[in-house]
Protein backbone atom coordinates (compact mmCIF):
# COMPACT_ATOMS: atom_id res chain seq x y z
CA UNK A 1 0.00 0.00 0.00
CA UNK A 2 1.17 3.53 -0.77
CA UNK A 3 1.67 4.63 2.86
CA UNK A 4 2.84 1.33 4.32
CA UNK A 5 5.38 1.96 7.06
CA UNK A 6 4.19 5.51 7.80
CA UNK A 7 3.38 5.87 11.51
CA UNK A 8 0.75 8.44 12.43
CA UNK A 9 -0.37 9.82 15.78
CA UNK A 10 -3.89 11.26 15.79
CA UNK A 11 -4.81 13.49 18.71
CA UNK A 12 -8.49 12.67 19.20
CA UNK A 13 -10.79 15.44 18.01
CA UNK A 14 -14.04 15.94 16.18
CA UNK A 15 -14.77 14.42 12.77
CA UNK A 16 -12.27 16.31 10.52
CA UNK A 17 -9.25 14.93 12.38
CA UNK A 18 -10.51 11.33 12.47
CA UNK A 19 -11.32 11.39 8.75
CA UNK A 20 -7.84 12.72 8.03
CA UNK A 21 -6.38 9.79 9.98
CA UNK A 22 -8.75 7.33 8.32
CA UNK A 23 -7.71 8.39 4.81
CA UNK A 24 -4.07 7.83 5.74
CA UNK A 25 -4.97 4.47 7.29
CA UNK A 26 -6.95 3.42 4.22
CA UNK A 27 -3.80 3.78 2.14
CA UNK A 28 -1.58 1.83 4.49
CA UNK A 29 -0.45 4.13 7.32
CA UNK A 30 -0.40 2.81 10.90
CA UNK A 31 -2.56 5.22 12.92
CA UNK A 32 -2.63 5.42 16.71
CA UNK A 33 -5.29 7.61 18.32
CA UNK A 34 -4.51 9.37 21.59
CA UNK A 35 -7.63 10.00 23.65
CA UNK A 36 -7.92 11.81 26.95
CA UNK A 37 -8.00 9.50 29.95
CA UNK A 38 -11.63 10.37 30.74
CA UNK A 39 -12.73 10.52 27.12
CA UNK A 40 -16.19 9.38 26.10
CA UNK A 41 -15.30 10.03 22.46
CA UNK A 42 -15.14 6.35 21.66
CA UNK A 43 -18.86 6.06 22.36
CA UNK A 44 -19.69 8.52 19.57
CA UNK A 45 -16.72 8.19 17.22
CA UNK A 46 -17.26 6.25 13.99
CA UNK A 47 -13.78 6.62 12.44
CA UNK A 48 -11.50 4.50 14.66
CA UNK A 49 -11.78 1.28 12.64
CA UNK A 50 -8.36 0.00 11.66
CA UNK A 51 -6.62 2.26 14.19
CA UNK A 52 -5.15 1.66 17.64
CA UNK A 53 -6.29 3.67 20.66
CA UNK A 54 -4.50 4.63 23.84
CA UNK A 55 -6.06 6.78 26.57
CA UNK A 56 -3.50 8.99 28.30
CA UNK A 57 -3.73 11.48 31.16
CA UNK A 58 -2.11 14.46 29.45
CA UNK A 59 -2.26 16.50 32.66
CA UNK A 60 0.59 14.45 34.09
CA UNK A 61 4.31 14.58 33.33
CA UNK A 62 4.37 10.81 32.83
CA UNK A 63 1.50 11.01 30.35
CA UNK A 64 3.26 13.69 28.33
CA UNK A 65 6.40 11.56 28.36
CA UNK A 66 4.47 8.67 26.81
CA UNK A 67 3.37 10.95 23.96
CA UNK A 68 6.93 12.23 23.57
CA UNK A 69 8.14 8.66 23.14
CA UNK A 70 5.44 8.05 20.54
CA UNK A 71 6.50 11.18 18.66
CA UNK A 72 10.15 10.13 18.65
CA UNK A 73 9.34 7.09 16.51
CA UNK A 74 6.48 8.46 14.39
CA UNK A 75 6.28 10.17 11.01
CA UNK A 76 3.15 12.32 11.39
CA UNK A 77 1.23 13.89 14.26
CA UNK A 78 -2.28 15.21 13.59
CA UNK A 79 -3.05 18.01 16.06
CA UNK A 80 -6.80 18.70 16.26
CA UNK A 81 -6.69 20.94 19.35
CA UNK A 82 -7.08 24.71 19.44
CA UNK A 83 -3.89 26.71 18.78
CA UNK A 84 -1.57 26.72 21.77
CA UNK A 85 -2.98 23.66 23.56
CA UNK A 86 -0.19 21.33 22.48
CA UNK A 87 2.39 23.95 23.49
CA UNK A 88 0.84 24.18 26.98
CA UNK A 89 1.19 20.43 27.28
CA UNK A 90 4.84 20.64 26.29
CA UNK A 91 4.06 18.86 23.03
CA UNK A 92 4.29 21.71 20.53
CA UNK A 93 6.19 21.29 17.27
CA UNK A 94 9.33 23.00 18.58
CA UNK A 95 9.52 20.58 21.51
CA UNK A 96 8.87 17.34 19.66
CA UNK A 97 10.99 18.27 16.64
CA UNK A 98 14.05 18.40 18.91
CA UNK A 99 13.50 14.69 19.58
CA UNK A 100 12.43 13.84 16.04
CA UNK A 101 13.38 16.38 13.34
CA UNK A 102 11.67 14.19 10.75
CA UNK A 103 8.22 14.47 12.36
CA UNK A 104 5.52 16.17 10.30
CA UNK A 105 3.30 18.17 12.64
CA UNK A 106 -0.09 18.58 10.94
CA UNK A 107 -2.27 21.16 12.68
CA UNK A 108 -5.95 21.09 11.75
CA UNK A 109 -8.01 23.98 13.11
CA UNK A 110 -10.86 26.29 12.20
CA UNK A 111 -8.97 29.52 11.57
CA UNK A 112 -5.30 28.52 11.58
CA UNK A 113 -2.46 28.81 14.08
CA UNK A 114 -2.21 32.61 13.99
CA UNK A 115 -4.34 35.58 13.04
CA UNK A 116 -7.28 37.48 14.47
CA UNK A 117 -9.60 34.46 14.93
CA UNK A 118 -7.05 31.82 15.97
CA UNK A 119 -8.55 31.34 19.45
CA UNK A 120 -12.18 31.66 18.39
CA UNK A 121 -14.48 28.64 18.50
CA UNK A 122 -16.43 27.59 15.46
CA UNK A 123 -17.96 24.82 13.39
CA UNK A 124 -18.28 24.05 9.70
CA UNK A 125 -21.04 26.64 9.20
CA UNK A 126 -18.79 29.37 10.61
CA UNK A 127 -15.76 28.39 8.55
CA UNK A 128 -17.74 28.19 5.31
CA UNK A 129 -19.29 31.55 6.16
CA UNK A 130 -15.86 33.11 6.71
CA UNK A 131 -14.52 31.58 3.49
CA UNK A 132 -17.02 33.58 1.43
CA UNK A 133 -18.57 30.48 -0.09
CA UNK A 134 -21.66 30.27 2.11
CA UNK A 135 -22.91 33.54 0.57
CA UNK A 136 -23.43 31.63 -2.69
CA UNK A 137 -25.63 28.88 -1.23
CA UNK A 138 -28.88 30.83 -1.40
CA UNK A 139 -31.83 31.56 -3.63
CA UNK A 140 -34.88 33.83 -3.82
CA UNK A 141 -33.61 36.18 -1.10
CA UNK A 142 -33.69 33.31 1.41
CA UNK A 143 -30.83 32.98 3.92
CA UNK A 144 -27.97 30.71 2.81
CA UNK A 145 -28.68 27.00 3.28
CA UNK A 146 -26.18 24.70 4.97
CA UNK A 147 -24.38 22.20 2.69
CA UNK A 148 -24.15 19.66 5.54
CA UNK A 149 -20.67 19.86 7.11
CA UNK A 150 -18.87 18.73 3.98
CA UNK A 151 -17.26 21.92 2.65
CA UNK A 152 -15.08 23.04 5.57
CA UNK A 153 -14.87 20.06 7.91
CA UNK A 154 -14.06 17.40 5.38
CA UNK A 155 -13.07 19.02 2.07
CA UNK A 156 -11.32 22.13 3.38
CA UNK A 157 -10.20 20.33 6.54
CA UNK A 158 -9.59 16.58 6.32
CA UNK A 159 -8.68 16.37 2.63
CA UNK A 160 -6.58 19.54 2.54
CA UNK A 161 -4.73 18.33 5.63
CA UNK A 162 -4.03 14.99 3.94
CA UNK A 163 -2.71 16.85 0.88
CA UNK A 164 -0.43 18.90 3.14
CA UNK A 165 0.83 15.78 4.92
CA UNK A 166 1.56 13.98 1.65
CA UNK A 167 3.44 16.99 0.27
CA UNK A 168 5.44 17.23 3.49
CA UNK A 169 6.28 13.52 3.29
CA UNK A 170 7.43 13.97 -0.31
CA UNK A 171 9.58 16.96 0.62
CA UNK A 172 11.03 15.04 3.58
CA UNK A 173 12.21 12.33 1.21
CA UNK A 174 14.54 14.97 -0.26
CA UNK A 175 15.52 17.06 2.77
CA UNK A 176 15.19 14.48 5.54
CA UNK A 177 13.34 17.04 7.65
CA UNK A 178 9.76 17.35 8.80
CA UNK A 179 7.71 20.55 8.92
CA UNK A 180 4.53 22.07 10.30
CA UNK A 181 1.36 21.79 8.19
CA UNK A 182 -0.98 24.63 9.23
CA UNK A 183 -4.39 23.63 7.86
CA UNK A 184 -7.14 26.17 8.45
CA UNK A 185 -10.56 24.79 7.54
CA UNK A 186 -11.63 28.32 6.57
CA UNK A 187 -8.70 28.74 4.18
CA UNK A 188 -9.08 25.17 2.96
CA UNK A 189 -12.72 25.77 2.06
CA UNK A 190 -11.84 29.02 0.30
CA UNK A 191 -9.01 27.34 -1.62
CA UNK A 192 -11.41 24.59 -2.64
CA UNK A 193 -13.50 27.35 -4.22
CA UNK A 194 -10.61 28.89 -6.20
CA UNK A 195 -12.36 28.31 -9.53
CA UNK A 196 -15.50 30.02 -8.22
CA UNK A 197 -13.49 33.05 -7.08
CA UNK A 198 -11.62 33.32 -10.38
CA UNK A 199 -14.66 32.77 -12.61
CA UNK A 200 -16.82 35.59 -11.22
CA UNK A 201 -16.39 37.66 -14.38
CA UNK A 202 -17.76 34.91 -16.62
CA UNK A 203 -21.31 35.23 -18.01
CA UNK A 204 -22.49 32.24 -15.95
CA UNK A 205 -22.36 34.43 -12.81
CA UNK A 206 -24.18 37.57 -13.96
CA UNK A 207 -27.23 37.22 -11.70
CA UNK A 208 -27.95 36.94 -8.01
CA UNK A 209 -27.09 33.64 -6.27
CA UNK A 210 -29.61 30.99 -7.25
CA UNK A 211 -30.39 32.56 -10.64
CA UNK A 212 -27.30 31.55 -12.59
CA UNK A 213 -26.44 28.72 -14.92
CA UNK A 214 -25.10 26.17 -12.44
CA UNK A 215 -26.49 27.33 -9.09
CA UNK A 216 -30.15 26.55 -9.69
CA UNK A 217 -31.21 29.28 -12.08
CA UNK A 218 -31.34 27.20 -15.26
CA UNK A 219 -34.17 24.68 -15.84
CA UNK A 220 -31.76 22.32 -17.62
CA UNK A 221 -29.42 22.23 -14.58
CA UNK A 222 -31.74 21.30 -11.75
CA UNK A 223 -33.45 18.47 -9.88
CA UNK A 224 -37.01 17.29 -10.47
CA UNK A 225 -39.47 15.24 -8.46
CA UNK A 226 -40.78 12.04 -10.00
CA UNK A 227 -44.13 10.26 -9.75
CA UNK A 228 -42.92 8.07 -6.87
CA UNK A 229 -41.65 11.07 -4.88
CA UNK A 230 -38.02 10.51 -5.82
CA UNK A 231 -35.80 12.81 -7.86
CA UNK A 232 -33.85 13.10 -11.08
CA UNK A 233 -30.80 15.31 -11.58
CA UNK A 234 -30.54 17.18 -14.87
CA UNK A 235 -27.24 18.66 -16.06
CA UNK A 236 -27.93 19.14 -19.76
CA UNK A 237 -25.76 22.22 -20.28
CA UNK A 238 -24.39 21.53 -23.76
CA UNK A 239 -26.66 21.57 -26.85
CA UNK A 240 -26.26 17.86 -27.61
CA UNK A 241 -27.24 16.91 -24.08
CA UNK A 242 -30.16 19.34 -24.05
CA UNK A 243 -31.40 17.88 -27.32
CA UNK A 244 -31.39 14.40 -25.82
CA UNK A 245 -33.09 15.71 -22.68
CA UNK A 246 -36.00 16.97 -24.77
CA UNK A 247 -36.05 13.70 -26.67
CA UNK A 248 -36.32 11.71 -23.45
CA UNK A 249 -39.05 14.00 -22.16
CA UNK A 250 -40.85 13.82 -25.53
CA UNK A 251 -40.82 17.59 -25.82
CA UNK A 252 -39.81 20.05 -28.51
CA UNK A 253 -38.61 23.64 -28.24
CA UNK A 254 -42.08 24.75 -29.30
CA UNK A 255 -43.53 23.12 -26.16
CA UNK A 256 -41.40 25.24 -23.83
CA UNK A 257 -41.93 28.86 -22.76
CA UNK A 258 -39.02 31.31 -22.82
CA UNK A 259 -39.47 32.26 -19.18
CA UNK A 260 -37.14 30.12 -17.05
CA UNK A 261 -39.64 29.62 -14.24
CA UNK A 262 -42.36 28.47 -16.63
CA UNK A 263 -39.80 26.36 -18.47
CA UNK A 264 -38.92 24.67 -15.18
CA UNK A 265 -42.59 24.14 -14.35
CA UNK A 266 -43.09 22.38 -17.68
CA UNK A 267 -40.14 20.07 -17.02
CA UNK A 268 -41.51 19.33 -13.55
CA UNK A 269 -44.95 18.57 -14.95
CA UNK A 270 -43.43 16.00 -17.31
CA UNK A 271 -41.12 14.38 -14.73
CA UNK A 272 -44.12 13.82 -12.46
CA UNK A 273 -45.66 11.54 -15.07
CA UNK A 274 -43.22 8.68 -14.50
CA UNK A 275 -41.38 7.00 -11.64
CA UNK A 276 -37.64 7.39 -11.11
CA UNK A 277 -37.06 3.87 -12.42
CA UNK A 278 -39.06 4.60 -15.56
CA UNK A 279 -37.02 7.77 -16.20
CA UNK A 280 -33.81 5.80 -15.62
CA UNK A 281 -34.87 3.26 -18.22
CA UNK A 282 -35.36 6.12 -20.68
CA UNK A 283 -32.22 8.13 -19.95
CA UNK A 284 -29.92 5.14 -19.62
CA UNK A 285 -30.32 4.92 -23.38
CA UNK A 286 -29.75 8.64 -23.97
CA UNK A 287 -26.60 10.67 -23.32
CA UNK A 288 -28.39 13.62 -21.74
CA UNK A 289 -26.60 14.12 -18.40
CA UNK A 290 -29.73 12.96 -16.58
CA UNK A 291 -29.26 10.65 -13.59
CA UNK A 292 -31.26 9.52 -10.58
CA UNK A 293 -30.69 11.20 -7.22
CA UNK A 294 -29.65 8.05 -5.38
CA UNK A 295 -30.73 7.63 -1.78
CA UNK A 296 -27.79 7.29 0.61
CA UNK A 297 -29.33 4.07 1.97
CA UNK A 298 -29.47 2.45 -1.48
CA UNK A 299 -26.56 4.04 -3.35
CA UNK A 300 -24.69 0.73 -3.51
CA UNK A 301 -27.47 -0.95 -5.48
CA UNK A 302 -27.11 1.12 -8.66
CA UNK A 303 -25.33 -0.59 -11.52
CA UNK A 304 -22.87 2.30 -11.91
CA UNK A 305 -21.59 1.79 -8.38
CA UNK A 306 -21.85 -2.00 -8.49
CA UNK A 307 -19.69 -2.08 -11.61
CA UNK A 308 -16.95 -0.12 -9.83
CA UNK A 309 -17.28 -1.77 -6.41
CA UNK A 310 -17.66 1.76 -5.08
CA UNK A 311 -19.32 0.86 -1.77
CA UNK A 312 -19.44 -1.92 0.82
CA UNK A 313 -21.48 -2.66 3.95
CA UNK A 314 -19.74 -2.48 7.30
CA UNK A 315 -20.33 -4.57 10.42
CA UNK A 316 -23.29 -2.35 11.34
CA UNK A 317 -24.77 -2.92 7.87
CA UNK A 318 -24.20 0.72 6.92
CA UNK A 319 -23.21 1.51 3.34
CA UNK A 320 -19.68 2.99 3.27
CA UNK A 321 -17.61 4.29 0.32
CA UNK A 322 -14.48 2.44 -0.71
CA UNK A 323 -11.24 4.49 -0.68
CA UNK A 324 -10.74 6.89 -3.58
CA UNK A 325 -8.96 7.50 -5.84
CA UNK A 326 -8.20 3.98 -7.04
CA UNK A 327 -4.47 3.34 -7.44
CA UNK A 328 -3.44 0.67 -9.94
CA UNK A 329 -0.36 -0.57 -8.08
CA UNK A 330 -1.02 0.35 -4.44
CA UNK A 331 -4.80 0.61 -3.96
CA UNK A 332 -6.30 1.55 -0.64
CA UNK A 333 -8.30 -0.80 1.56
CA UNK A 334 -11.01 0.67 3.72
CA UNK A 335 -10.08 0.57 7.39
CA UNK A 336 -13.82 0.49 8.03
CA UNK A 337 -13.73 -3.22 7.23
CA UNK A 338 -11.55 -3.78 10.28
CA UNK A 339 -12.92 -3.97 13.83
CA UNK A 340 -13.47 -0.80 15.81
CA UNK A 341 -11.30 -0.86 18.94
CA UNK A 342 -13.20 -0.73 22.20
CA UNK A 343 -10.78 1.80 23.59
CA UNK A 344 -8.47 0.13 26.12
CA UNK A 345 -7.23 -3.09 24.51
CA UNK A 346 -4.30 -1.54 22.59
CA UNK A 347 -2.56 0.31 25.44
CA UNK A 348 -0.24 -2.46 26.61
CA UNK A 349 0.86 -3.35 23.08
CA UNK A 350 1.58 0.31 22.29
CA UNK A 351 3.60 0.82 25.47
CA UNK A 352 5.59 -2.36 24.90
CA UNK A 353 6.45 -1.21 21.37
CA UNK A 354 7.74 2.05 22.90
CA UNK A 355 10.12 0.06 25.08
CA UNK A 356 8.30 0.19 28.41
CA UNK A 357 8.91 -2.80 30.68
CA UNK A 358 5.98 -4.70 32.13
CA UNK A 359 6.47 -3.32 35.64
CA UNK A 360 6.60 0.21 34.21
CA UNK A 361 3.40 -0.44 32.28
CA UNK A 362 1.63 -1.70 35.38
CA UNK A 363 2.83 1.38 37.24
CA UNK A 364 1.39 3.69 34.56
CA UNK A 365 -1.92 1.83 34.72
CA UNK A 366 -2.06 1.84 38.53
CA UNK A 367 -1.34 5.59 38.66
CA UNK A 368 -4.10 6.31 36.13
CA UNK A 369 -1.63 7.64 33.56
CA UNK A 370 -2.97 5.28 30.90
CA UNK A 371 -6.03 3.04 30.71
CA UNK A 372 -5.89 -0.63 29.82
CA UNK A 373 -8.37 -3.48 30.02
CA UNK A 374 -5.84 -5.77 31.71
CA UNK A 375 -2.45 -5.46 33.39
CA UNK A 376 0.76 -6.52 31.72
CA UNK A 377 2.08 -9.81 32.99
CA UNK A 378 5.44 -9.62 34.77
Amino acid sequence: MALKGVKVIEMMGLAPGPLCGTILADFGASVTVIQKIDSIANTIDVMTNGKKIIKINLKTEEGVQVVNKMCSSSDVLIDTYRPGVMEKLGLGPESVSRMNPKLIFARLSGYGQNGFYKNKGGHDINYVAMSGLLSLFRKNDEPPFIPLNLVADFAGGSLMCVVGILMALLERSKSGKGQVVDCSMTEGAAYLGTWVFKSRKLPIWQGEPGTNLIDGGAPFYATYRTKDNKFMAVGALEPQFYSNLLKGLELSDDDLPEDNNQHREKFQEVFLRKTQEEWCNIFDKLDACVTPVLDIDAVDAHQCNISRNSFYKDSDNFIVPEPAPKLSATPGTSSGKKPQPKGDENAIEILQELGYKNNEINDLINKGIVKADKKAKL
